[in-house]
């Protein structure tokens, strides 16, 4: 990724759920790649060991503590600062569990975390993106259970529907303005999220047999299309889908 046109230097790039796994994964190739990045989370000690990590690199970096799931709250500190050129709209939960067995509090929680947060994440940033003038790249983080159903997991898989739909809706109306929006949809990925699961063999067997590729992924799997949306590279790329799901959606 040596081209030019997979360079990032000059940009500024916002990461949510940066503190671990795949957000921190991303917004660590980014910094790699020269783009000033900013590090989004609630978890404060995480996000300081991260960017001192990167600043030790010679890297550009900073932490931004804040709770997505407070609208007013994160809409104004994306107010106070310059605005961003790349979104990595990451922050995202699961609970899995049986139809019969979900509650209203886990709708509010898997729900309001991975679409309703996304969508005021979206609308903060990219309203400061237009007040400026910035031109750019957002990228939502939905999932292979986005274009599919899976047992088990009926609230997440309508958050990343919804997600989906709302991407596409929000390339229409943002595109005029230079403003690009896509999906990252990945299968199962190795991360403290999820190890917990695959310590049951059962659903790691089943989860394996349907991956074409035969393998978990991996953070480093989710990098280079996080650097393709992100970059001129993609630059006639909206509204679509990176589906990072190793042949499980093929059938």
């Amino acid at each position: 990724m040596t081209d030019p046109l997979f360079r990032l230097k000059g940009k500024r790039a916002l990461v949510t759920g940066a503190g671990r796994g795949i957000g921190l994964a991303i917004a660590q190739a980014y910094a790699e790649r020269g783009a000033d990045v900013t590090l989004c989370a609630r978890s404060e000690d995480e996000l300081e060991a991260a960017v001192q990590d990167l600043r030790g690199k010679g890297l550009i970096a900073e932490a931004m503590v804040a709770d997505v799931t407070d609208v007013s709250a994160f809409a104004a500190m994306i107010e106070a600062r310059p605005a961003f050129d790349v979104l990595v709209n990451n922050a995202g939960t699961n609970r899995p569990r049986p139809l019969s067995d979900i509650t209203a509090e886990d709708y509010d929680v898997i729900l309001g975390l991975n679409l309703r947060a996304a969508i005021f994440v979206l609308q903060a940033v990219t309203r400061r993106m237009m007040a400026q003038g910035v031109a750019g790249s957002i990228i939502n983080m939905s999932s292979q259970m986005g274009h599919g159903g899976a047992a088990n997991r009926s609230l997440y898989c309508a958050s990343k529907w919804a997600l989906e739909g709302f991407t596409k809706t929000a390339a229409i109306e943002l595109g005029p303005k230079g403003i690009r929006v896509n999906t990252i949809c990945p299968t199962f990925i190795d991360t403290p999220l999820t190890r917990p699961y695959f310590a049951d063999s059962a659903f790691r067997d089943e989860v394996l047999s349907k991956i074409k590729l035969g393998r978990l992924g991996t953070v480093d799997d989710i990098i280079g299309a996080a650097i393709f949306l992100a970059s001129d590279a993609s630059g006639l790329m909206t509204g679509s889908a990176l589906m990072l799901d190793g042949g499980w959606s093929a059938g």
